[in-house]
């Protein structure tokens, strides 16, 4: 269906792919992932119009591929005076049309031969996307999203994840030969991100996904492309078995690497000896023995070098308060109300301690990101925060926080750096080399944008942090090191966040909007609610159980016991089986 064959294109800024292939066929459901601005949204703008690139190598896709498309910023048209179930049947109903007009147009002809032709192709194309089943269609697929009660509001009624899902189900029953997807999932609220998962595993036909969800990743997918420092790699096979399959490289790697610095230092130890013989006996086969030497040890050298699948570079991200205060109370809200064109929030009330990290949950459009802002403002009688309190925000709507007309340079400047050299030894901890510091903000990845926010935030040294989707757009290793940073953060953090992981991971507690109110829970009591909603019987056991070998395979790793390591991956392999 598609082949990518030997695939090389670069930007003015850098070089983005080299020689890279793969192919797609039938039935394959392939989640591609790889560091933020590596170039994945690139690569499928270059499968979807080919025509408007220079690329070297070959992209040879199915005659008459039908490609359907959602796109990562997709916006919600809030004027859209149109129901769902209409917005969703657009195509059929056009061509309903198209075809009921030619056969009006037939009755009066003189001339049929041109409308015969017209209206054979109109029903081959309503032929071609199931159209005499489309009702039945989206009302099963309305279904299996859980969707189906919003099937006569209007669309400009529905939240941004709703929306989401939506033109999901609308590209998927115009059946495309091919399903392209660019992270589908950012800010869908638990529920619809179960949904998206359904949508996808019932999909029949070819589908590409670019996604960093790790839920999603997990659930979906029996082919994984990972695009990593211009080199490509396939695997056929779960993203769980992918990384199980990294794993083992990495022990084999590790171990050979310390075989070959053994090897290395006797080398230097000959050629050291090779080299003051042959400088006091000029003999010609001397002279052979030392560049043999020689040789052998760039050879072993060579092989230093990680594969650029293995051992992938996180950003180093600090969050520190340059100010730490003692437990107290950091924020209070006390009967806090919003309303738009109806009640958002009511009476809502809680406090956050000077050490709390707390994730602020809900469903999509229940005023999670109005209360964040609005506590980050601190105008209203209702919120009232400490005076030894410092607060810093990062956005989901990267913009508010970036001006993307800025380069990287110049946004650090104005945030408050003195000097080239400061911003550019900062910056590269975030992954950011001194090639892109000139380049604009705007032309950057979602991902990218994103790190660059928290290396504002971070700057800032506040001691109270209110993220607002913070692990949106960022690749997976991204979020790993963002968990560690907000673990060893000492100040209280507040954040919104769908991702489960993300929140299990680093959260002290739970605040859950419902019923217009907000209330606490325990991290046993979301966990529970999650595993229970989402997640298969003994998902939770099993998974505790995976990551505490991976962490036992990652401290046999630092003493270099491979041995143990390798047992222990034994130990990891038959538990992925069992999930």
């Amino acid at each position: 269906m598609l082949k990518v064959d030997q695939l090389s294109y670069s930007f003015p800024q850098k070089d983005l792919y080299n020689k890279i292939s793969f192919t797609l066929e039938d039935d394959q459901h392939c989640a591609f992932i790889g560091t933020s601005g590596s170039g994945k949204s690139t690569l499928i703008d270059i499968i979807m119009d080919p025509e408007r690139y220079m690329f070297d190598g070959k992209l040879e896709l199915f005659p008459h591929c039908r490609i359907g498309y959602v796109s990562q910023f997709s916006q919600l048209d809030k004027t859209k005076d149109t129901t769902v179930f209409e917005y969703i049947a657009e195509v059929f109903i056009h061509l309903q049309s198209k075809i009921a007009a030619i056969c009006t147009e037939m009755e009066t002809a003189t001339e049929l031969d041109a409308l015969l032709e017209k209206y054979q192709h109109a029903l081959d194309a309503f032929d071609a996307i199931d159209g005499h089943d489309f009702e039945s269609n989206i009302n099963k697929k309305l279904n299996l999203a859980n969707l189906m009660k919003y099937k006569d509001l209007k669309v400009s009624e529905l939240s941004g994840g709703e929306f989401k899902l939506i033109q999901v189900i609308k590209e998927m029953l115009n059946s495309p030969n091919l399903m392209i997807m660019d992270e589908p999932d950012v800010f869908l609220d638990f529920e619809n991100l179960n949904a998206l998962k359904d949508l996808i595993n019932a999909h029949k036909g070819i589908m590409l996904v670019i996604t960093h969800n790790r839920y999603l990743l997990n659930h979906c997918f029996n082919k994984i492309i990972h695009l990593e420092n211009k080199e490509l790699q396939e695997f056929d096979g779960r993203y769980i078995d992918y990384n199980f399959s990294l794993l083992q490289k990495k022990i084999e790697l590790q171990e050979l690497a310390i075989a070959d610095n053994i090897e290395i230092e006797r080398n230097e130890i000959l050629i050291e000896k090779l080299r003051k013989i042959a400088t006091s006996d000029s003999e010609a086969a001397r002279g052979k023995s030392l560049k043999a030497r020689v040789k052998i040890q760039e050879r072993l050298e060579a092989r230093r070098i990680k594969e650029p699948f293995v051992e992938i570079k996180q950003p180093n991200i600090r969050l520190k308060a340059d100010h730490e205060i003692a437990d107290t109370i950091a924020l209070k809200v006390s009967h806090y109300s919003v309303a738009f064109d109806d009640l958002l929030l009511e009476n809502v009330n809680f406090e956050i301690n000077s050490t709390d990290k707390v994730a602020l949950i809900g469903a999509n459009g229940t005023g999670k990101t109005t209360l964040m802002r609005d506590i980050f403002k601190n105008n209203q009688a209702s919120i009232s925060i400490n005076d030894a309190i410092q607060t810093a925000y990062l956005s989901q709507l990267q913009e508010e926080i970036l001006d993307e007309s800025n380069s990287i340079l110049q946004e650090f400047f104005d945030t408050g750096f003195k000097t080239y050299g400061e911003i550019r030894s900062y910056i590269r901890a975030y992954g950011f080399e001194e090639e892109v510091i000139d380049q604009k903000i705007g032309s950057l990845s979602g991902g990218e944008k994103n790190i660059l926010q928290l290396a504002k935030v971070a700057a800032q040294g506040a001691n109270f942090l209110l993220l607002d989707e913070p692990t949106s757009h960022l690749d997976t290793y991204s979020q790993i090191a963002l968990e560690k940073a907000i673990e060893n953060y000492k100040g209280a953090l507040l954040m919104i966040s769908h991702d489960y992981y993300t929140i299990a991971n680093c959260m002290d507690y739970v605040l859950i909007i419902e019923n217009k109110t907000v209330r606490k829970m325990s991290m046993r009591k979301f966990r529970k609610m999650i595993y229970e909603s989402h997640f298969d019987k003994n998902y939770l056991e099993m998974e505790q159980k995976k990551k505490a070998v991976e962490t036992q395979i990652a401290i046999a790793l630092n003493e270099t016991n491979f041995e143990l390591a390798k047992v222990l991956s034994e130990e990891l392999e038959a538990l992925i089986k069992l999930l």
